[in-house]
C-alpha cells in the first residue's frame, strides 16, 4: 500500500472518529440532562426548585409511585382527578400522590399499585404505605381483566434499562418537561396534578344538557350472572390481591358520586338492573377485610343538581374536597351489606321519582 493510499486511510478514520464524536457527545449531553432533570421520575425524585411539568398520566405515573416521597396514594379514573393532595394531608395527614389514569380499568389500577407496592420502592421509600384512596368505578368492572385503557409505554413500566432509550433520548420529553417549563418558568403545582380543565362556568344543568348525548333505548337482555363473573375476576385479579397481601395499609374505596344522568344512562341501556347487582356484589367482596373503609356517595343530594357536573359523571372540585372530608369523619360510610342494600334501595327511589323526560326535552 502506497504512503498516499495510507494517508487517505488515516483521514478517513479520522473524519469517521470525529463524526461519530458529533452525533455521540451531543446524544451523551442529552441523556445526561434528561436522567439528571429526570421529567417522568423514572430514576429519582424530583430536583429541588426545578418546575417540573406533570401532564402525561401514562409516562409519569410510574416514575412517582416508585420515587416520590408519601405514605398515601389516589388511584382510579378522571373521578380522582380534582383532587387537591392538601386536603389529604390537612384533614387525614396523609402526604399524598395523585396516580389517576382517565378511564382507568381495573389493569391499569392494578399495573400501578404493583409499582406502589413494589418491594425495592417500598424498601427505599422513608414511611410505610398508610393508605390507598380508591375510586371503585363499577362501569369498568366488565372490562377485559388483562386490557388496559390505553397502550402503555412499556420502557417505563418495566425493568429493563436497555429500552430506556426510549426515555434518555426522546426530544419530546427534552424540548416539553425540560426546556418548556423552564423558558416558562413555571411546573406544575403537584397538589393538583391532572386537574380536569372544565372552569367554574362549565358547571351547570345548561351546559350540562346542552352536550348530554342520550343512548338509544336498547331491547338487549343483559345476563345479570355473566356481569357478576367479569366483576368478580377483575376484583380477584387486579384489585383484592393488595388489599390481602397489604393488611397494614388502609383501603378506602369509594363509589363515585355521578349525576343522574348517568343512572339514566344504564336504563337506556338496560344495565340498570346488573349496575345494582355489581354494587351490592362488590359491596360484600369489599367488606371482608379488615383494611377496608367504603364509602357510597351516590345518594348526595348533590347528584340530582346538575349545576354540580360539567357532563353527566365529572363533579366540581368542591365535591372532591367533601369526600376528603367524609374519608376523615365517616359521613357515608357503609359498614355492611345491609346498609348498602338501604343505599341502593334510596338510589332507586331518587331514580324512578326523577323526571328525565322534563329535564332532557324542556323545548319539546
Amino acid at each position: 500500500m502506497s504512503d498516499e493510499t495510507k494517508n487517505v486511510s488515516k483521514l478517513h478514520k479520522k473524519l469517521f472518529c470525529l463524526l461519530l464524536a458529533l452525533v455521540l457527545v451531543p446524544l451523551t449531553a442529552i441523556a445526561a440532562l434528561i436522567i439528571y432533570v429526570d421529567p417522568f421520575f423514572h430514576y429519582h425524585e424530583p430536583l429541588q426548585n426545578f418546575p417540573y411539568l406533570v401532564e402525561n398520566q401514562l409516562s409519569q405515573n410510574p416514575g412517582m409511585a416508585a420515587n416520590m416521597d408519601y405514605n398515601g396514594c389516589i388511584i382510579g379514573s378522571s373521578m380522582t382527578v380534582n383532587f387537591d393532595t392538601d386536603d389529604f394531608k390537612e384533614l387525614l395527614g396523609y402526604d399524598t400522590v395523585k396516580l389517576s389514569y382517565s378511564g382507568a380499568y381495573p389493569k391499569d389500577d392494578y399495573n400501578i399499585l404493583s409499582i406502589v407496592f413494589d418491594e425495592n420502592n417500598l424498601a427505599r421509600k422513608k414511611r410505610p404505605m398508610g393508605a390507598v384512596f380508591f375510586a371503585m368505578d363499577i362501569p369498568t368492572m366488565t372490562a377485559d381483566p388483562d386490557e388496559t385503557k390505553y397502550p402503555l409505554p412499556e420502557y417505563l413500566y418495566d425493568q429493563n434499562l436497555l429500552n430506556d432509550v426510549n426515555y434518555v433520548l426522546n426530544k419530546d420529553v427534552l424540548f416539553q418537561y425540560i426546556f418548556k417549563p423552564v423558558i416558562q418558568g413555571k411546573g406544575s403545582d403537584l397538589s393538583q396534578i391532572y386537574f380536569s380543565w372544565w372552569t367554574p362556568d362549565y358547571y351547570n344543568e345548561e351546559y350540562v344538557v346542552g352536550t348530554y348525548e342520550e343512548p338509544p333505548k336498547s331491547d338487549q337482555i343483559i345476563d345479570t350472572k355473566e356481569v357478576i363473573n367479569s366483576t368478580q375476576e377483575n376484583l380477584e385479579k387486579n384489585i383484592l390481591p393488595f388489599v390481602e397481601q397489604h393488611p397494614e395499609t388502609q383501603f378506602y374505596f369509594f363509589y363515585p358520586p355521578y349525576s343522574i344522568l348517568y343512572w339514566h344512562n344504564l336504563k337506556q341501556e338496560n344495565f340498570y338492573e346488573a349496575a345494582l347487582a355489581q354494587y351490592g356484589y362488590v359491596t360484600y367482596r369489599l367488606l371482608q377485610y379488615d383494611n377496608v373503609h367504603l364509602f357510597y356517595f351516590q345518594t348526595m343530594d348533590e347528584v340530582t343538581d346538575l349545576n354540580n357536573y360539567a357532563d353527566y359523571s365529572h363533579y366540581k372540585p368542591e365535591i372532591n374536597r367533601y369526600m376528603v372530608e367524609c374519608f376523615a369523619d365517616g359521613t357515608h360510610e357503609i359498614k355492611s351489606v345491609d346498609q348498602m342494600a338501604n343505599e341502593l334501595s334510596k338510589m332507586q327511589a331518587i331514580v324512578e321519582a326523577y323526571d328525565f323526560d322534563k329535564l332532557l326535552h324542556k323545548d319539546k
